[in-house]
């Protein structure tokens, strides 16, 4: 009842979400708000993307460019998080990104031929949108603890998929009205708005969590990707639990963050007397480089619950875009043969196609709301994460098995709307969770390389599969359903192994491939 008494009206109304304490409701509401902005600041340029390529055609080679720029710009990202502070880096990317939607709008201005525009466009939206909201999600992780965030993710994606369709419905009335350009600079108005709620939740969190701790060893200071450093071990050496002179060994390297953890457990009622232990840990810290220097592949590559995770998000990527060029093609053949048999009230393919489009997006929009508030933080409480992990698959098994077997339009329809909601929301949530028992090194290295690179890898696959199918083997793309049942058979395995993984982790309180 004391508890209770101290929550605040958000802690009480964000309850009938998910399970907010007191004192969390205001930080979780700020982080969605914030990845609303983002998100919506990309959704409401995303349609500019499209008319400006014009070729549909191109999209395929593209992504392959867009993997190759990936592949040079996440070593670089890499870099720059293992010098700044999570803030600083998180205002130099944004406004960087911010910065060039005005480059954009002034270019396109002065007459930049439209197919050059498209091109150019297409692949800067394809790695603005990964790598931005990658960086949101490292800095979430950073804040929460495995247990905050089991709790409170679900909240934050809320945001994420509510400023997904604020975006959208924005463009569609921006577009019509000022013309194809202007929503990039309400984009970038939308990212700096975005980057004041970033400092905000940096300073209250670090004001909150991070009032004891010497300067040198706080958030403020130390790089973004930083080694793993004992904070738990510093605190214990402040209040003289542990000898001070542990904790600087270990900053220096002398001696593992694991030896002092255990001396720690043997010795708990243990009280030192150590003059100005807080001043002495941030002397010793100012001496020590705190930054991470593995590169974000050889770390995912080198780790092997990194690594499934980044297969698991290929694959992810791979059968849901499959799946939608499948739907495509089905939706294609109904049109044509609606006009030609005059079934068509007088619209042509392409107006049956679009109206046939939105009504699907809408639904998937609505559903995955829907199941963002009402559903997720419930499986996840009460089925865990390594279950939830499975939910997606053995939905996407259902979707495919249908298309294979009884390729009918409306109930292809409700299928992939079941499999795309349940994506945006209760598997994102969960996929944002992997991360929480990792470094912080491994939040902003190796989760900007998994859900940039190895995301936009499965589209790159996407192609080539289809490419195989429909040129080698004489397919028709709506006969690619049962290689997607392969796909989720692997996935679901891949899934398995990792929720296995995540237990383990949660349970031992270690992070993962750390030799401490």
């Amino acid at each position: 009842m004391q508890s209770e008494r101290r929550r605040r009206p958000i802690d009480r109304v964000l309850s009938l979400v998910t399970d907010v304490r007191a004192g969390e409701g205001a930080t979780a509401i700020l982080l969605a708000l914030n990845i609303f902005l983002v998100l919506a600041a990309y959704s409401v340029v995303k349609p500019v993307r499209e008319a400006l390529l014009g070729d549909a055609a191109v999209k395929a080679y593209l992504y392959t460019g867009v993997v190759v720029l990936l592949a040079l710009l996440v070593p670089l990202y890499g870099r720059v998080a293992g010098r700044m502070p999570r803030r600083r880096l998180i205002n130099v990317v944004t406004v960087f990104f911010a910065l060039n939607l005005v480059f954009f709008y002034l270019l396109f201005q002065v007459g930049v031929p439209l197919s050059t525009q498209g091109v150019v466009f297409f692949l800067w939206i394809s790695v603005f949108n990964v790598m931005v909201v990658a960086q949101f999600f490292a800095f979430a992780n950073d804040i929460y603890t495995t247990e905050e965030g089991e709790r409170l993710f679900p909240i934050v994606v809320f945001g994420a998929s509510f400023g997904a369709v604020a975006g959208s419905l924005m463009s569609r009335e921006v577009i019509p009205a000022f013309g194809v350009y202007l929503p990039m600079i309400l984009g970038a108005v939308l990212l700096v708005v975005s980057l004041i709620i970033t400092n905000h939740v940096d300073a209250r969190e670090r004001r909150l969590k991070e009032a004891d701790l010497p300067e040198s060893l706080t958030t403020g200071m130390m790089p973004a990707a930083s080694q793993e450093i004992p904070i738990d071990e510093v605190r214990a050496a402040i209040s003289g639990q542990i000898p001070i002179e542990d904790v600087q060994r270990t900053l220096t390297g002398e001696i593992s963050i694991m030896d002092i953890r255990k001396a720690l457990e043997s010795d708990e009622e243990t009280s030192l007397e150590q003059p100005d232990a807080k001043a002495m840990l941030d002397a010793t810290a100012r001496e020590v480089d705190l930054s991470g220097t593995e590169s974000p592949f050889k770390m995912v590559f080198s780790c092997p619950y990194l690594l499934m995770i980044g297969l698991l998000v290929l694959l992810l990527n791979w059968v849901n875009t499959g799946g939608e060029i499948i739907i495509t093609d089905v939706v294609i053949n109904v049109a044509r043969r609606q006009v030609e048999t005059g079934q068509a009230a007088g619209l042509t393919v392409e107006e049956i196609r679009g109206t046939w489009w939105a009504g699907f997006f809408s639904a998937v929009n609505i559903v995955s709301l829907l199941l963002q508030l009402f559903v997720v933080s419930r499986v996840i409480k009460y089925l865990g994460v390594s279950v939830a992990l499975l939910i997606l698959p053995v939905i996407a098994l259902g979707t495919y098995s249908l298309m294979t077997l009884y390729p009918v339009l409306r109930y292809m329809q409700w299928a992939k709307v079941a499999e795309n909601s349940t994506d945006y929301s209760l598997n994102n949530t969960v996929r944002q969770m992997l991360f929480l028992p990792c470094t912080r090194e491994q939040k902003y290295k190796a989760k900007q390389a998994i859900d940039s690179f190895f995301h936009r890898a499965g589209d790159v696959l996407v192609s080539v599969t289809f490419f195989v199918g429909t040129t080698l083997f004489a397919l028709e793309a709506r006969q690619m359903a049962p290689f997607n049942i392969i796909l989720v058979l692997i996935w679901l395995v891949l899934a398995v192994l990792i929720g296995r993984e995540y237990k383990r982790l949660v349970a031992s309180g270690q992070p993962p491939c750390t030799s401490n």
